[in-house]
């Protein structure tokens, strides 16, 4: 898919809009929803309402899978470095969701997960080496001695769930309708 869908950018100033006073949450966005909506809705609304519909994806961690988290990270990673490719990897991560899952990533440690997330972003033409270098969190301490120095994304995972939080007041919606 084309970059006029992917709007969503993980930067502050694109992330904090005004709460939505009429949004419709739906909380189970899955990848039935994703391909219907990346394969009729888009295309068609793009086509009968060029340049009058903003779609906007913002991802939305499920900390109850912690997995989540990193496969939200790896999607960050690329749109930091090809966010032309951030639609193309979306879609990717749908179609091998569950190979993350729970179960499939229980037996590996998080960096041999991002390993496999960052062979994805390659599959769609992003720099596999690039992405992993934005994923892998080091085992040495930080400069200033802390322990918990997460990765290159973990600012653009902040700014997510700030926003999340700020939209939602706790309703943890996964896709709205806004309009």
């Amino acid at each position: 898919m084309s970059a006029p869908y992917a709007l969503h950018r993980s930067l502050p100033s694109a992330l904090l809009l005004p709460k939505p006073t009429n949004a419709h949450p739906h909380p189970q966005f899955s990848a039935k929803m994703f391909l219907t909506l990346s394969t009729s809705i888009l295309p068609s609304l793009s086509q009968k309402y060029p340049q009058k519909v903003q779609f906007i994806f913002r991802q939305q961690i499920q900390p109850w899978h912690p997995s989540s988290t990193l496969c939200h990270e790896a999607a960050a990673a690329v749109l930091r470095l090809a966010p032309g490719k951030f639609w193309d990897y979306s879609k990717t991560l749908f179609d091998h969701q569950k190979e993350f899952f729970d179960v499939n990533v229980v037996k590996e440690t998080r960096n041999e997960t991002y390993k496999r997330l960052a062979k994805l972003a390659g599959s769609v033409g992003v720099e596999e080496g690039k992405v992993y270098g934005l994923l892998e969190v080091g085992d040495k301490p930080g400069e200033d001695g802390g322990l918990n120095i997460g990765n290159g994304v973990t600012n653009d995972v902040k700014v997510m769930v700030k926003v999340s939080d700020d939209m939602w007041s706790g309703l943890k919606a996964a896709c709205s309708v806004v309009g």
